[in-house]
Formats: structure tokens, C-alpha cells, sequence
């Protein structure tokens, strides 16, 4: 939005200017204008090719980031009497956030005014609500990445897009919020849609087993989204009490946070788990004690899990300052709609490359879904045209 309102104060700056010439300049006022003109064209020219650039990286990097996220939490790098595949998410997650913090600290040295503007960390109270954040979306990830051993990868990008569900129910209960009539009834939409893809899914491709793993895996898919909701609904009460506050401090502060708080989980559990403290609690925690000794030894034996991890959180830091560039340039309703639409290739990618098959109403399900989205994107823009002119009228 930075750049919107750079780009407003540029336009305003040659108006004015313009405005300002004696009326006895006739002559230099059309050069004026011809001038005025040809910058518009420019500026046009300019836009248009940022756009271009935004959702360009947006694509480029997260169906990439899709792709190799479900090709290394689904791959066999075994054989087929002896299955190796990589489960240790924290690893993943460290790794991911520790390029995402890297590429953020660059894009925000790039934007800032000076060493002193656009502080990650403007005051000692926003530390807490930060931290929270980056715990939730620490323990997020794990439980969406152990859930992709239960459940089909299309599940879990259905599953992702409805973020809304669990935002506005901790919106209402953590922080008293009310929402339209319209966005409650896009969530029973959305909600139905997931519900009928995941009842519909044939026979043979359900991953269920007699201990009921596919109903495990929802109930995990299911904490991943609750933690999820978690930190969108905090992230909006940081940007609503710490203004202003922009999206590049937080993808630097949280991103480096989550990198402290993993890479001391992974560092230090091996000597928590031997002090017996997880049977004090009941948690087994000497069962991932050695994550990251036995990710490094995979890695050993697979390299191509190695270069796997190293796109993925290549992708998803770059995708992440796309975003971020996108939001600042464009606004939040052009982001949704490269993000919805973006969701939708994944899964389409997903089902062409690792020949999924989709029956006849978990297709009216997927359409359910991003129907539902669409809708709120569609209302979601009209009601913020609709307060723009107010507030213009007001003026």
C-alpha cells in the first residue's frame, strides 16, 4: 500500500504543479499537458508490469512450493518392501522460515527509508503478541504436514482454503468481532463443500485402514487449522494496535522467531527428553528426540530430499515477498484473488501430476468451495467500494 500511496502522492505532486503555471503560459501549457500525458502512460506501462511481476512470483512460487511440499511428505525414496519417507516437519519448518526471514530482511533493507524506518521490532509489547504468533504457526505446520500421512493432498488444499472458518470463530470469541450475515453464510458454504468432497472420496483411494487413520488425520488437519486461525486472527490484533505496522516487519519478526523457537526445539530435545519430563506429562517426547539427527541422515542416503527442502523454502520465502509486494502495490482484494485462484492450479497440478481421481461430487464439492471464496472476495471488494464512497462523500 506503500507504493499506492506514493504512486497518489506523485500524481498529486505534477497536478498540482500543473495548476500552479500563470494563465499567460499558454503555449507551455500544452506541452504541459503532453508532458502529463506521457507520464500517465508510463506510470500505466509501470503498473502493468508490476502487476505482471506480482502474480508471476506468486504463481511461480507456490505451485512450485505446492508441488514439492506433497512430493517430499509423500514420496517413497525407499523401495517398495522398505518405505522411507521424510517425516520431520520442524526440520522442513526451520528451514522454510529461516530463507523466509533472509529474502524478508532483504526486501525490507529495500524499501526502507533509512536504517532507522520500518523497525522489525518498533516496541518491547508488540515481542508478546509476536511470539504468540510465531508458537502457533510453529506448532501449525508440524500438525498439517503429520496430517499429509492420512489424508490425500487434495484434502489438505481444501482443507487450507477454508482459513475463514477458524478466523472468524476465534475473531467472535477471542475478541468480540461481528461479521455480516453474508460471511457466516460463505463459511456454512465452504464448510459444506469440504464436507461433501471428503464423504464422496472413492474406495480405492481412501487412505483409511481399520484404526480409523483417515478420521486421525482430519482430527490433525483440523488442529492445523485451529492454530492457523490462531495466528491470522492475533496477526490482525497486532496490525490493529501497533499501527503502522507493515506486512515486511512481521514476515521479518515472526519468521525470526519461529527460526529461534525450532532450531531450539530440535537443539535441546534430545537432553529434555532423557530428564524424563515427558512421562511426568505423559508425552513420549524420546519418539522425535533425534529429529534432526535422523533428517540429516535421510538426507544422507536421499540427496534429493536435500534439494526437495531447499526449493521448498526457497519458493515459499520468495513467495512470501510477492505476497507482501503484491499488498503494498495492489491491495488486499487483488491478493485474494491471485491466492484464491492460485489454490485452485495447485490442486488442479496435484491431481494431473500425482493422478489423483475425483468423483462426479467431490468435484461439486471443490466447486463449493471456491464458490464460496469467490463469493466473499466478490462482496468483500463491493463493501469496500461501498465505504470508500462514503467516506469520499464525507469529505
Amino acid at each position: 500500500m506503500a507504493g499506492g500511496k506514493g504512486s497518489v502522492r506523485k500524481r498529486q505532486s505534477k497536478n498540482g504543479d500543473a495548476s500552479a503555471k500563470p494563465n499567460g503560459l499558454g503555449t507551455l501549457a500544452g506541452k504541459n499537458d503532453f508532458a502529463l500525458n506521457s507520464d500517465d502512460k508510463t506510470e500505466s506501462a509501470a503498473t502493468t508490469l508490476n502487476l505482471v511481476i506480482c502474480v508471476a512470483g506468486i504463481y511461480a512460487s507456490f505451485l512450485t512450493w505446492g508441488f514439492l511440499q506433497e512430493r517430499i511428505t509423500t514420496t517413497n525414496y525407499g523401495t517398495a518392501t522398505n518405505r522411507e519417507v521424510f517425516r520431520y516437519p520442524v526440520v522442513v519448518n526451520t528451514v522454510q522460515s529461516f530463507f523466509s526471514v533472509t529474502l524478508g530482511y532483504v526486501y525490507l533493507s529495500f524499501t526502507r527509508k533509512s536504517a532507522s524506518d520500518l523497525p522489525v521490532f518498533p516496541s518491547r509489547k508488540i515481542f508478546w503478541p509476536l511470539l504468540l504468533v510465531a508458537i502457533c504457526s510453529s506448532l501449525s505446520s508440524p500438525f498439517g504436514y503429520a496430517s499429509l500421512a492420512h489424508v490425500d493432498y487434495i484434502t489438505f488444499i481444501l482443507a487450507k482454503s477454508c482459513k475463514l472458518l477458524p478466523v472468524m470463530l476465534l475473531h467472535v470469541t477471542l475478541y468480540g468481532k461481528r461479521y455480516p450475515f453474508y460471511k457466516y453464510a460463505v463459511v456454512a458454504l465452504v464448510t459444506g463443500g469440504v464436507t461433501v468432497f471428503t464423504l464422496y472420496q472413492p474406495a480405492s483411494s481412501k487412505k483409511k485402514s481399520s484404526n480409523g487413520n483417515s478420521l486421525y488425520g482430519l482430527l490433525l488437519l483440523g488442529v492445523n487449522l485451529l492454530f492457523d486461525g490462531l495466528t491470522n486472527s492475533t496477526q490482525d490484533d497486532i496490525y490493529a494496535s501497533f499501527r503502522p505496522y507493515s506486512g515486511q516487519q512481521m514476515q521479518c519478526a515472526l519468521n525470526s522467531v519461529s527460526t529461534v523457537l525450532t532450531s531450539a526445539y530440535l537443539l535441546l530435545l534430545p537432553y529434555i527428553a532423557q530428564t524424563g519430563i515427558g512421562a511426568a506429562v505423559g508425552v513420549d517426547l524420546t519418539a522425535s528426540a533425534g529429529e534432526l539427527q535422523n533428517a540429516i541422515s535421510f538426507i544422507q542416503r536421499h540427496p534429493a530430499v536435500g534439494w526437495d527442502i531447499f526449493g521448498f523454502a526457497v519458493c515459499g520465502a520468495l513467495g512470501q515477498v510477492f505476497i507482501f509486494m503484491t499488498l503494498s502495490i495492489f491491495g488486499s482484494l487483488l491478493l485474494v484473488t491471485v491466492t484464491v485462484t492460485r489454490k485452485m492450479l495447485t490442486m488442479i497440478l496435484s491431481v494431473v501430476w500425482f493422478g489423483h481421481r475425483l468423483s462426479g461430487m467431490q468435484w461439486l464439492g471443490v466447486a463449493l468451495v471456491f464458490g464460496g471464496i469467490g463469493v466473499e472476495a466478490e462482496l468483500s471488494k463491493r463493501e469496500k467500494q461501498r465505504k470508500l464512497a462514503e467516506k469520499r462523500k464525507a469529505q
